[in-house]
Order: structure tokens, then C-alpha cells, then sequence
């Protein structure tokens, strides 16, 4: 089994939670493998990047069963990476996936930010991996709505993790989402986006969803 952790939007591959899965994989002898999204830069971060990225990472292995574990962006890569390679693609964990993205823009940055960032062609944004702000090109925003997770026909089993107190992600989505999919297990927490509060108990659950115990 190879398991993939995809980090979200203006995160990294040292996050907390990447960490904390890594050191918990490593612990069953499993290697955790993180694509860093952020390189080449930053400015240039498309979904299509993302998805292509990790393609060829997938592509790379040989045909051992592949487990998709991914965080608020990511685990919207996650979902598109599923329906597109689903011959590949055994399972999906999934962490407050942001299933929305990026039609809810207006809602998350506000109407008048999102006019902004498109009359400008650049957003600023402050980037938790690097704790430093960075411009970010609207063509990331006019390239994610290609992307609709909410369509994305996804048959694998999927474990979703999602925070009641989550101000980017909102858990009512989510579980609209969920509801219809018989392959979705949803688990809602007393918790924010970040989920960190519940990574023992999310560790837990997975374990016995993918089979580790």
C-alpha cells in the first residue's frame, strides 16, 4: 500500500498534521509521501498543477493499491484524483474537504476582494507554511472552477473528517456532499478547520479504516 498525504491550499509538507500522520505511518513501517504543491512557486499554484503533479507521482509506483489521504485542498485533489484514476486509487481519507472551492470565493474573501484580485491579476495571501505573505495569480481561481468536487463521481471507500466549528469549510456542505454516497463515512467533531484537537481520535479511525491494526 502507498499512501499519499496531499496538504492544503497555503500549507506545506511540514504542517502539523503531515507531520504527526508521518511519524504514526513510519510506526507501521509505512513510508507517508507528501507532494510539495507549493513548488515550483507559489504564485503559479493551479488545481491542474496539483492534479498533474501528483499523476505522475502515482504514475511512477508500480500497482500496489494507492490511499489518498488529503487536507482541505487537497483533499478536493484528492477527489478529482479518484475519479480520474480510479483504477489506481484504493481509498480516500479525506479532512474538511473543501468541496465548495472556489465558488464559495465571495463568501471566504468577499466579493470585493475576489473583483480585486481579478481587476489586478494578484492576491496576496498569507502562506501558514512559510509564515510569510505571498502573491498569488488569478489564474488559480479561474482555473479551479473547472473543478467541480461536488460532480466528481468518486467510488471508492471514503472517510470524511470534518470540524463543527470550521470557519472555512462549512460542515452543513460537507455533509450535502456525504449524504448521497453510499461509499462516505462521515464524521463530524467538536473542532475547527485544522482538525488538530482530533488527529488521536482521526488516527484512530483510520487505522481501522485502512486496514493497519
Amino acid at each position: 500500500m502507498k499512501v499519499f498525504y496531499l496538504h492544503g491550499f497555503a500549507s506545506s509538507t511540514r504542517s502539523r498534521k503531515a507531520v504527526y500522520l508521518g511519524e504514526r505511518f513510519a510506526s507501521r513501517g509505512i513510508s507517508l509521501r507528501c507532494p510539495d504543491f507549493n513548488e515550483p512557486g507559489f504564485f503559479s499554484l493551479t488545481v491542474t498543477r496539483m492534479l498533474d503533479q501528483l499523476a505522475r507521482d502515482i504514475a511512477s509506483l508500480d500497482r500496489e493499491p494507492v490511499v489518498l489521504i488529503g487536507s482541505s485542498l487537497g483533499a478536493v485533489v484528492a477527489i478529482h484524483t479518484a475519479a480520474r484514476l480510479a483504477d489506481r486509487i484504493d481509498r480516500l481519507v479525506l479532512l474538511a474537504p473543501a468541496v465548495m472551492f472556489p465558488r464559495d470565493a465571495d463568501k471566504v474573501l468577499g466579493a470585493d476582494r475576489v473583483a480585486e484580485w481579478r481587476r489586478s491579476g494578484t492576491l496576496d495571501v498569507f502562506h501558514h507554511g512559510d509564515g510569510v505573505t505571498r502573491p498569488l495569480n488569478y489564474a488559480f481561481y479561474e482555473d479551479g472552477l473547472r473543478y467541480d468536487a461536488t460532480t466528481a463521481e468518486v467510488s471508492q471507500p471514503a472517510r470524511v473528517f470534518q470540524g463543527l466549528r470550521d470557519e472555512a469549510v462549512d460542515h452543513r456542505v460537507v455533509e450535502q456532499w456525504a449524504a448521497p454516497r453510499p461509499n462516505v463515512q462521515l464524521t463530524l467533531l467538536d473542532d475547527d478547520h485544522q482538525l488538530l484537537a482530533s488527529l488521536p481520535a482521526i488516527w484512530s479511525e483510520m487505522t481501522a479504516f485502512l486496514k493497519l491494526t
